[in-house]
This record gives structure tokens, C-alpha cells and sequence, in this order.
């Protein structure tokens, strides 16, 4: 048995494999082809179930997010690296899960927590874009957003993934320090 990064024998290899047949049954989902010369394809995706159901894994995926998202916030540099590392190879699973959004300091910050395990994921310009839309719906709900977002950018990568700057860069900017 190997010991997981920030915990106990065992547990950590059981989080990557619950992650890993999450992401093995979104996949095919995530994969599928858009025909974007089709003028509905939007609203056909709109409209079309959500991943998590269609696979018929929502429970499981709702439950491995809690655990990442409370295994990067409570451990060590270590133990987020390693979840960093999990998500930057379970793409799939990436792509079809995130916690929702509530518009108190706990959503933002929880939203915010898993902007920063995510790293940036295939594109800074995307989460760049999804950094604007959570602050702005934030702060219309009246959270304070910069104690926040300094406080998740000190647990976030300095790692420059793609030359536009770490997620603690990123985070640190949007606080405005």
C-alpha cells in the first residue's frame, strides 16, 4: 500500500481510482463531436442532459469533488500538488464536474478553491473568463472578493503553465495586490 499525500495508507490511491472511473464513464461524453455549423447547436447543448446524469454518475462524481476540494484545501503543498497532478490527467472528469455556484463568501471560495486545484486546465484565457463571470456574480451578491481571493491564490500553484501568468498571479491580479 502506498501512503496518500496528506493522509492516512491507501486513501489517496482510492481517490485517484474513484476519480479515474469517473472519468472513464464521462469520456465518451466529453469526447463526442459538436457540429458547430449546426445553428442550434447551442441551445442543443443547453437543453441536452447534463454529463454527470447522462453517464449515471452524478453521486459518486459530487462526492470525489468534495473530497478533492477538501483534501487541496486542508492539506499541505504536497496534497494539493497532487490533486493539481490528478486533475491535469482526468480531463474528463475536470471537464464534467464543479461545484455550483452559491452566492455567499463559501460558494465564491469553494468555486474559487477548484479554479485553483484546476490550474488553469487546457487554457488560461478560459479560466481568465470564468474568473470574471464568479467575481462579478459575487460581488452583485454583495461578497467581499478580495480577502478571498488572496486567501486561495496563497494555496494556488506559482507554476506558469502557458506564459500568462501562475493561478497565484492570476488570483493575486484579480484582488488587486
Amino acid at each position: 500500500m502506498r501512503k496518500s499525500p496528506g493522509g492516512g495508507m491507501g486513501e489517496w490511491a482510492e481517490l485517484e481510482e474513484r476519480v479515474a472511473v469517473i472519468d472513464a464513464c464521462v469520456e465518451p461524453i466529453a469526447r463526442r463531436p459538436v457540429d458547430i455549423t449546426d445553428p442550434d447547436w447551442v441551445r442543443k447543448m443547453r437543453e441536452g442532459p447534463d454529463p454527470l446524469d447522462e453517464a449515471g454518475v452524478r453521486a459518486e462524481a459530487e462526492a470525489a469533488l468534495r473530497d478533492l476540494i477538501d483534501r487541496y484545501e486542508r492539506g499541505g503543498e504536497p496534497e494539493r500538488a497532487a490533486v493539481r497532478a490528478l486533475l491535469s490527467r482526468r480531463t474528463s472528469f475536470r471537464w464534467a464536474v464543479a461545484p455550483p455556484f452559491a452566492p455567499t463568501p463559501e460558494g465564491f471560495r469553494t468555486r474559487l478553491l477548484w479554479m485553483s486545484a484546476v490550474d488553469q486546465g487546457n487554457d488560461t484565457r478560459d479560466e481568465l473568463l470564468t474568473l470574471h463571470d464568479l467575481c462579478a456574480r459575487a460581488h452583485e451578491s454583495g461578497v467581499e472578493l478580495g480577502p478571498i481571493l488572496r486567501e486561495v491564490a496563497e494555496l494556488s500553484s506559482a507554476q506558469d503553465k502557458y506564459g500568462m501568468g501562475s493561478m497565484r498571479d492570476i488570483l493575486r491580479a484579480a484582488a488587486g495586490t
